[in-house]
């Protein structure tokens, strides 16, 4: 079942970058669905579309759908704030807030008014769970989480994108500025995680695309040039920009 259909979608800046051209792309639910390609190639635009960031940037023209569960989300009817609740959205660099690691967590039901206790904390535990983090924090909650450590900054980000129950959740390369240790725990929860949530990565390597995907779509200038299981897309691309790709011969 696919969670996320994408369907001759282009999108064009005012400059007269023309990002995407005509990507369709199913995503299935409960999988990892990676995009990969060399830089430029229009993954993170594909990610910001997805939940509407790209309202905020400078852009002239978009066309076709993406259609979540069936409805068109670039229909202006849609309610962006109650899409981006459902589809969440971790970036590359790790922004945390100027609070303590709970306050992190705690802070969208702040701002929404919730005042169940019960439900507040259990939330934080379960969102630490989730993210691979509770056991290094779960006696640090009320420290700055400006003390924690790079890796352990991007899984509190994760944490707070999944307290609010998402049922997308996006990637932007979550792991460029991590250790190999820290890289791995991400990429293991990430594998846990499918159970309950449609997940969409932008790797920072080809290898890491390997590793992890269980769809996977290159992407060169802007275009969408193969769509493969990723056991099979990696070992065996009928593309051959596909396969220079993966042998590191460009990009």
């Amino acid at each position: 079942m696919d969670k996320i259909v994408i369907e001759d979608f282009s999108i064009e800046y005012s400059d007269g970058t023309e990002s995407l051209r005509h990507i369709n792309l199913h995503i299935p639910a409960n999988q990892l669905t990676v995009l990969f390609g060399p830089a430029g190639g229009g993954k993170s635009t594909l990610l910001r579309s997805i939940n509407r960031l790209n309202d905020l940037a400078d852009v002239k023209s978009t066309k076709g759908q993406i259609l979540f569960d069936g409805i068109n989300i670039l229909d202006k009817k849609v309610d962006v704030i109650n899409l981006r609740r459902k589809v969440g959205m971790v970036f590359a660099r790790p922004v945390v807030l100027p609070f303590s690691i709970r306050r992190n967590l705690t802070y969208g039901f702040e701002l929404a008014g919730v005042r169940d206790a019960v439900l507040i904390e259990e939330s934080v535990e379960r969102s630490l769970v989730q993210s691979a983090l509770w056991d290094e924090v779960k006696d640090r909650l009320d420290e700055p989480a400006i003390s924690l450590s790079g890796g352990q900054q991007q899984r509190l980000c994760l944490a707070r994108s999944l307290i609010q129950q998402p049922e997308v959740i996006l990637l932007d390369e979550p792991t460029s500025g991590l250790d190999p240790i820290s890289t791995l725990k991400v990429e293991n929860s990430l594998q846990d995680l499918k159970q309950d949530y449609t997940i969409v990565l932008v790797p920072h390597s080809v290898q890491q695309a390997a590793r992890t995907a269980d769809t996977a779509a290159f992407f060169l200038q802007g275009e969408l040039i193969e769509v493969g299981i990723g056991a099979e897309l990696f070992t065996n691309p009928t593309e051959s920009r596909t396969q220079r790709y993966i042998e590191g011969r460009y990009g």
